[in-house]
């Protein structure tokens, strides 16, 4: 093989290489949950749906741009100058009855697929966003709302709390993002408060304790007064009835007896025909010096 023939081959090569470089270079793919960024220069001319597109090679890159829900972590300790971007948005922040508190904060967003062009000009990425925009606004915002409330508000209240400061941040923060949920998960107070607070929940069930107590003594009381009542009046319907039945007995035999004197006034003789119905014909069998033996005076008519 002649240098000719070599030269040529290598030409073929290189250009076939090239061509390959270029065919490669000019087309792209943007990923389901993506949006992609042309930029020309450092540009952005153009942002390119998911799947595939075409660029001019070379002078054209895309980036892609994630549109899926995001959730913010930010966990900053109180001894701590710095915050890392954790699993939550944690913050040290007053009641307004002076508590303090540790708040646990998450905060769900995304990015808008019509303002993925807004948010690469301004940020370019997520980090870039969360250190500049959620980051700066949210903790404001949070202990604000939370420095609204007394700390049994804040216990009593937690659904209204969470709308306050769910709605503060979303007005709050304005940009290329949108704010799909703030949820305040955890507030930690102070050990003091929190056995200040246990002693006091004690003592209210010790007294609710006692004012049941007392209210069931009274309400037994009340019973054995019922009670007793009603034994006084039965033994004193007992009674009545009782003198009632002597008082109707006393005026029968009365009435007894004053019609047997009647009949006596009436009927002198009534007494001899009485003995004389009861005599059983015979004499005494004994009788005492000086007396008579009774006889009946019977008369005929």
């Amino acid at each position: 093989m002649n240098i000719k023939n070599i030269i040529k081959l290598s030409s073929i090569l290189v250009a076939s290489l090239f061509g390959l470089i270029i065919i490669f270079s000019s087309y792209y793919t943007v990923q389901q949950g993506n949006m992609g960024a042309v930029l020309r220069f450092g540009k952005i001319v153009e942002i390119a749906q998911p799947g595939f597109g075409f660029k001019f090679p070379f002078i054209e890159t895309v980036v892609l741009v994630p549109t899926t829900e995001q959730k913010t972590f930010w966990d900053c300790k109180d001894n701590e100058t710095t915050c890392e971007w954790f699993e939550k948005l944690e913050m040290a922040s007053y009641s307004q009855d002076q508590q303090p508190a540790y708040l646990r904060v998450s905060i769900l967003w995304h990015i808008p697929a019509s303002d993925v062009k807004d948010f690469y000009s301004k940020y370019q990425t997520l980090d870039s966003l969360q250190d500049n925009l959620i980051a700066r606004i949210a903790p404001k915002d949070v202990k604000t709302v939370f420095g609204q409330y007394t700390a049994p508000e804040v216990i009593q209240k937690r659904a209204k709390f969470n709308a306050d400061v769910s709605k503060a941040v979303e007005d709050d923060i304005v940009g290329p993002v949108s704010i799909d949920s703030v949820q305040v998960e955890n507030i930690d107070f102070s050990t003091a408060y929190e056995q200040a607070v246990e002693a006091r929940m004690t003592a209210q069930v010790q007294v609710q304790q006692k004012q049941q107590q007392e209210l069931q003594e009274e309400i037994n009381a009340k019973i054995a007064v019922i009670q007793a009542q009603g034994r006084a009046d039965s033994v004193l319907a007992e009674a009545k009835a009782d003198a009632q039945a002597k008082i109707l007995s006393g005026n029968a035999e009365a009435e007894a007896i004053k019609a047997r004197g009647d009949a006596l006034k009436d009927n002198p003789e009534l007494p001899s025909l009485v003995a004389a119905e009861k005599w059983n014909g015979q004499l005494p069998s004994t009788m005492v010096p000086g007396t008579t033996v009774p006889f009946l005076n019977l008369t005929n008519k």
